[in-house]
């Protein structure tokens, strides 16, 4: 269920493009901006007072950047969601970004309606996958250089393993796979953790990431 409001906090050293991401957000009622920015270790600093939900990060930053800001906000702010909004767009970045504990992966050519999207979608599911990261994704599933199978470290799920597994790629929240499987939300989030464990991934999007590069779902 999503909060009322939802605070987001955004980090870009051009004020210009920061205030004009907060003008573009201003029809969208559930979303309140809480924080400003100009590089990632103010970011980091201001975000115990703030406390957003979301945080709009850019990459390029002075002091701290911000693969190295998402990096800190991944490891001591897990519950809260990094999308990255960047004018870098290098296919590179993406899968790096998503295992440094990113959520998502937005262009600062964006509408602000994917904008908002991404937002709420992060919020309710843990993570956002736009057609442009759906394109890295496949793109490293089936490359030979990215992915090289081995037998010997296949992975085997169980069948409840694997329908959770299945509904949080289809972006379903806990709650709702709870109730499509007859299951508790502490269960599925109990799941979720053990399969995070095993897949060495962070959050939601890196399941997701793991899921589709090892094929583990129809």
């Amino acid at each position: 269920m999503l909060p009322e409001q939802i605070k987001v906090a955004i980090a870009d050293d051009h004020q210009i493009f920061r205030k004009g991401v907060i003008l573009s957000m201003r029809p969208y009622t559930n979303i309140k901006f809480v924080m400003e920015a100009d590089n990632g270790e103010d970011l980091v600093q201001k975000i115990p007072e703030s406390q957003p939900d979301v945080i709009l990060c850019d990459l390029k930053m002075p002091i701290k950047d911000g693969i190295d800001a998402t990096k800190i906000i991944s490891k001591n702010y897990p519950h809260i969601r990094v999308i990255i909004l960047t004018m870098y767009e290098d296919e590179r970045f993406v899968g790096h970004l998503m295992d440094c504990g990113a959520a998502g992966y937005l262009l600062k050519s964006t509408e602000p309606s994917e904008i908002r999207k991404a937002i709420t979608d992060v919020v309710r599911t843990g993570f956002y996958l736009n057609p442009f990261v759906n394109k890295v994704l496949i793109k490293k599933n089936y490359s030979k250089q990215k992915f090289n199978p081995s037998l010997t470290s296949e992975v085997v799920l169980s069948e409840r393993e694997k329908e959770v597994l299945t509904l949080v790629c289809m972006e379903f929240t806990a709650s709702e796979i709870a109730s499509k499987m007859s299951i508790s939300a502490r269960t599925v989030e109990a799941i979720k953790d053990r399969l995070m464990e095993r897949f060495g991934v962070k959050n939601s999007v890196g399941l997701v990431f793991y899921a589709m590069k090892n094929q583990l779902i129809d």
